[in-house]
């Protein structure tokens, strides 16, 4: 029998004859041959065949869309956004592709200073607007110079580049956190990002990320935070949990099942959860971190299953981390569609 023919037999599951060639009756070679005709059709027919549309099932209504500028400062709800394969953008105003460094290049967010989270960013005229208790406002262009250093930096043992965004904003995130002399340095879509490979200890899909955590989107339930707020002493905010979509009109914690979304324009892709650290302790009004809540309550109920260990930690979990398949826009108001 011809390689041509076995292969095809192999891929129906029918295992190739192999006979000594002296011994093989004349009906077996005919035989041989209808088969294969029979294999190669098939395989030809499922090619042809259209493949099977996709169901759509609405699981809920986007609530709210944020973008964080800079990584731990307050993010900027926005009614409408561009999603890109790097995450959400409105005009030149992208999230977390701005970075707080030390002078080494370490990065610098409000697990070591809480108190960042205290800034608010607005955008406009291209540029954005810093503002923050005690400080006067800053105007900062929204592209630095291409003259302007790039940094070596780095984001929990990642390597990453940024560029240097000036001494005046340098100074002021300085005097305002009353620290070391800080920078702060902005991703370029010309650099090279982070890949999703040195971020997990698994395989999931291949893709680059600037100065978030995990992926390029979060989104998270009103339910599943209603849900963990009748558990808690003293209610807790959306805020402290950062998400970049927020879904209405489901129930608590049913976003730990869409694997695939239509939001908009937009198709995501589940990659994991989001394993919760002391950055949810800090208080979106002071800037005091707390270190406690809701950090114990969520570990008293949302810890992984052991098979994921590995993954999680004792790291409880509460959001979703999502991949982009398909860039586009998406507003506030779209219906959430999981892809079936």
């Amino acid at each position: 029998m011809g390689a041509a023919g076995s292969s095809a037999l192999a891929g129906l599951g029918l295992p190739a004859l192999r006979l000594p060639a002296q011994s093989r009756p004349g009906w077996l070679g005919v035989a041989a041959l209808g088969l294969a005709a029979v294999a190669l059709g098939a395989v030809a027919w499922r090619r042809a065949r259209p493949r099977r549309r996709r169901q759509l099932q609405q699981v809920g209504t986007v609530a709210k869309l944020w973008i964080y500028p800079v990584k731990s400062c307050k993010g900027v709800p926005v009614s409408a956004a561009e999603c890109t394969a790097m995450g959400l953008r409105s005009g030149h105003m992208r999230d977390r592709f701005w970075l707080v460094i030390k002078e080494d290049g370490h990065m610098v967010t409000a697990r070591q200073e809480p108190r960042l989270v205290l800034v608010s960013i607005s955008y406009e005229k291209n540029s954005l607007i810093f503002s923050a208790p005690g400080m006067d406002q800053l105007v900062l262009p929204s592209r630095p110079p291409s003259t302007n250093t790039l940094h070596d930096c780095r984001i929990f043992g990642v390597d990453i580049q940024g560029r240097d965004c000036g001494d005046e904003v340098a100074q002021w995130f300085t005097n305002f956190l009353k620290t070391e002399a800080l920078r702060l340095v902005q991703f370029d879509t010309k650099l090279k990002g982070r890949t999703s490979d040195k971020l997990f200890p698994v395989s999931v899909q291949n893709y680059q990320v600037a100065y978030p955590d995990c992926s390029p989107l979060m989104i998270i339930s009103e339910a599943s935070l209603g849900d963990l707020n009748t558990r808690l002493e003293k209610k807790i905010k959306m805020e402290q949990f950062r998400p970049n979509i927020v879904v209405r009109g489901c129930e608590a914690y049913e976003e730990d099942t869409w694997d695939e979304l239509l939001i908009g324009g937009v198709e995501l892709k589940k990659v994991l959860a989001c394993p919760r650290c002391i950055l949810t302790t800090v208080d979106p009004d002071t800037g005091v971190i707390d270190r406690k809540e809701p950090l114990e309550t969520l570990k008293s109920y949302r810890l992984c299953d052991p098979s994921e260990h590995h993954i999680y930690k004792s790291s409880p979990l509460f959001g979703m981390y999502y991949s982009v398949e398909k860039i586009g826009s998406l507003k506030v108001g779209d219906p959430v569609y999981r892809l079936v």
